[in-house]
């Protein structure tokens, strides 16, 4: 069993060294800015979709990641991650000619929308840590 006294300690380090790792990013240095979300298919239509996203998006400053992925348990199901180098970059994405007509064409194949998440992503592979 372990002791409280050494609990508190090692537990107070972890927290610590956790704190250093994530606070390392220069001062100043903007946040990246992210996105999870789940989008649903008319039935039958979701590969349809998914060819008008990745299609639609192959060209989009600022973007550093965008990754459309089928629900394994839904059959309409997709999953967009996404990853900015700020939210102004995702903002002015939603402007650009190729984004607004990809937008067009699959609105009347999108059945709706599920979850949607807003993240500050630190860093990972293919992406440089802030």
């Amino acid at each position: 069993m372990i002791e409280r006294r050494a609990f508190v300690a090692a537990a107070g380090a972890m927290i610590v060294g956790l704190t250093a790792r994530f606070a390392a990013a220069p001062q100043g240095t903007p946040k990246m800015y992210g996105l999870i979300g789940k989008m649903m298919s008319v039935p039958g239509r979701r590969d349809e979709v998914i060819a008008i996203l990745l299609d639609g998006t192959n060209a989009m400053p600022g973007c550093l990641s965008y990754i459309v992925a089928k629900d394994p348990d839904d059959e309409n199901g997709i999953w967009i991650t996404e990853v900015w180098d700020g939210e102004a970059s995702h903002a002015a994405s939603l402007k650009l000619p190729s984004v607004t007509e990809a937008i067009a064409k699959a609105r009347p194949l999108i059945a709706g929308f599920g979850q949607r998440l807003t993240t500050i992503p630190i860093g990972g592979v293919g992406l440089e840590r802030r």
